[in-house]
């Protein structure tokens, strides 16, 4: 072997150190993620049966496929649009809450698109991409994508608290704040005439309460 061919292998070799040595201190480690996912950290670590490895190799190569993404803003007008939908899917509740449900399901898929995340045709995909960037709401959507697709009919209060906790991912996504947040339950409050049957209204529990479940 020439030493010309001894000098060009030494060389790729120092490459590829270099580059694993990047790549290993640009990837996310076990306490980053942890900060990063919060709930879905723990939720993916029982996924995989406790193998936290595993799920930090998981939630990783999330970052690394969507956490370059830049979401888009919202034009005002359809802002509105997607609240009033969502208002309507609330009122809607009372009457028929699988139909609900499945609205909100539609809805969010919907918003995250148009937000830039995978399209909601490919739900795997941009509950993935939305888990990078809103690891703490995300899993509302989980939830009411699985009571709206599941031919199992589920209670009133199962549906109830799927759209409560997805509500917080809703309002993520069209950049609701606190203030509209507390008017819309004070609004809620007022309509006391329209109740589900036991005296109080559908969104009088909150989001901590359905978390809880």
């Amino acid at each position: 072997m020439t030493t010309g061919v001894i000098i060009a292998l030494i060389v790729i070799v120092a490459a590829v150190v270099v580059v694993a040595v990047v790549l290993a201190r640009r990837r996310p480690g076990g306490q980053d993620l942890k900060r990063r996912f919060g709930p879905e950290y723990d939720r993916a670590v029982a996924r995989h049966d406790g193998d936290s490895q595993a799920a930090e190799r998981e939630l990783a190569e999330r970052v690394d496929k969507h956490g370059s993404l830049r979401e888009k803003n919202l034009e005002p007008a359809q802002r509105q649009q997607y609240e009033a939908r969502w208002a309507a899917a609330q009122e809607r509740f009372v009457e028929s809450p699988r139909e609900a449900v499945s609205e909100a399901d539609r809805l969010l898929a919907e918003v995250a698109g148009a937000r830039g995340f995978p399209d909601g045709g490919q739900y795997e995909e941009q509950l993935a991409a939305l888990s990078v960037h809103h690891a703490h709401h995300v899993h509302g959507y989980r939830r009411v994508h699985r009571v709206a697709h599941t031919d199992a009919q589920g209670g009133t209060e199962e549906m109830r608290e799927a759209m409560v906790e997805a509500r917080a991912l809703f309002e993520e996504l069209v950049g609701a704040g606190g203030r509209r947040r507390e008017l819309a339950e004070s609004s809620s409050g007022d309509r006391s005439a329209r109740h589900d049957g036991h005296g109080h209204s559908p969104w009088a529990f909150t989001r901590r309460q359905a978390k809880g479940s």
